[in-house]
């Protein structure tokens, strides 16, 4: 019986070309670690990972064109068996309990050490999962909450732009009624009865981000 010595092969998905180049530098320093591919969205993400089979993506969520969460189920779909880490900057628990049902089997803030990197990568090659204990306790305080669906998060999107209904159904292609009854959805899932705590809340839970 013979070993597998080839390296692990690594796809780095960052709409940041410093980050990108940030992590291919680190994992330069590893000898059974190989960076294959880089993309900075999550439709490039989906091409690479078809043409490049990489054994483990690190992949951002926030990106252009496609972002992380979409781009993880689908590749999800495409191979059940794909190994994905989240990397990312932020730590709200919502995105965190999103991208572990998209199918993530790893999570890492950036600011994480290299030392920290290569193990979560050396774990999910090897059919582990890698979620830090503190985000594992939150996500297990976080409780079966319902999760908003792609079209509720674009309506609460707009919401915090300050749009109306007529507003928001005019830039989906949707009628007012239908904008109503998401709003009514979102105010039932987010526990609120108005817009503003409905804004609050979805901010509160990462789900949106209010640039300053």
């Amino acid at each position: 019986m013979t070993l597998d010595v080839s390296p692990i092969t690594v796809l780095c998905v960052d709409d940041h070309r410093l980050m990108r180049d940030g992590v291919t530098h680190i994992l330069e320093r590893y000898e059974d670690v190989a960076v294959v591919g880089h993309a900075s969205n999550g439709r490039e993400a989906i091409d690479l990972y078809e043409r490049l089979k990489p054994r483990v993506t690190l992949m951002d969520l926030q990106m252009p064109v496609m972002n992380g969460l979409d781009s993880i189920q689908v590749i999800r779909r495409i191979d059940p068996s794909a190994r994905i880490v989240v990397l990312t900057m932020y730590q709200g628990d919502e995105d965190t309990f999103r991208a572990l049902q998209a199918g993530a089997v790893g999570y890492l803030l950036k600011d994480s050490v290299p030392e920290e990197l290569i193990r979560v990568i050396r774990e999910v090659n090897a059919g582990r999962n890698a979620i830090p204990p503190d985000v594992a306790a939150k996500l297990a305080a976080r409780g079966p909450r319902p999760s908003l669906t792609a079209r509720e998060l674009q309506v609460v999107e707009l919401l915090t732009t300050g749009m109306r209904n007529k507003e928001i159904a005019a830039r989906l292609g949707i009628s007012e009624d239908t904008v109503r009854m998401h709003v009514k959805g979102i105010f039932t899932k987010l526990q609120v009865h108005d817009r503003t705590a409905a804004l609050a809340e979805a901010v509160r839970r990462k789900l949106v981000r209010i640039e300053s």
